[in-house]
C-alpha cells in the first residue's frame, strides 16, 4: 500500500492522537502513561508550526494517518540552536513497510532548510527495529543513559542517536 508523505493539517490531529495514544498504551517508545488528549496534540501541532517546525504526516489510500514526524529544539539555550531532536511514530497495522524510514528521510532537508546542523534521535534502548532503522539512515549511537526512565513498573534506558545534516565542523555564525 502506498502512502503520502505530506505537511501536517489540522484534520490530521487525531490520527495522530490515535497513534500517539497507542503507542503510549502499548510500548516504551513515549515515557509517559497519561493518554494524550485531542487538545493536547492540537497545541502540540499548532506550537512546532508556529515556530516554523515541520510535523508530516504519511497517509494511506483513504487519507487516514499512517504515521507521522517531526522535529523541535534539542534544548532551550541559544548554544543548542543548530541541533533538532525528531519524533517518528508508524501505525501498529503499517510498521515494518518503511513508513518510519520515509518520514525520517522527509525530515532531513527540511531540517538543513532551516540551518540546522545536527539532528537528534531519541530512542528507548530496547527498541532494536527503530535502532536499526536510524543506523540505517546515517544516526550514530553516542551516548546512552541507564535507567532514566520508567514506565510499566521498570528502568528504561535511553539510547541517543545523531545525524550530522551538514559537514561535520560546517562554519556557523
Amino acid at each position: 500500500m502506498a502512502v503520502l508523505i505530506r505537511d501536517a493539517a489540522e484534520a490530521d490531529v487525531s490520527g495522530i492522537l490515535a497513534i500517539t495514544n497507542d503507542v503510549i498504551a502499548t510500548s516504551t517508545a513515549i515515557y509517559t502513561e497519561s493518554p494524550a488528549t485531542l487538545e493536547d496534540r492540537r497545541t502540540w501541532l499548532k506550537g512546532r508550526q508556529d515556530l516554523g517546525y515541520p510535523v508530516i504526516v504519511a497517509a494511506d489510500e483513504t487519507g487516514a494517518v499512517a504515521g507521522f514526524a517531526s522535529f523541535g529544539d534539542f534544548r532551550a539555550w541559544p548554544g543548542y540552536r543548530y541541533s533538532v531532536e525528531h519524533s517518528v511514530h508508524v501505525r501498529a497495522d503499517r510498521r515494518g513497510q518503511g513508513i518510519g524510514s520515509r518520514l525520517v528521510s522527509a525530515l532531513l532537508p527540511r531540517a538543513a532548510a532551516l540551518g540546522k546542523h545536527v539532528i537528534i534521535a531519541g530512542i528507548d534502548a530496547a527498541n532494536a527495529p527503530s535502532i536499526r532503522m536510524h543506523e540505517r539512515l546515517g544516526f550514530e549511537r553516542v551516548a546512552q543513559f541507564r535507567e532514566v526512565g520508567r514506565k510499566f513498573g521498570r528502568w528504561l534506558d535511553l539510547a541517543f542517536l545523531q545525524r550530522m545534516i551538514d559537514a561535520p565542523g560546517a562554519r556557523r555564525a
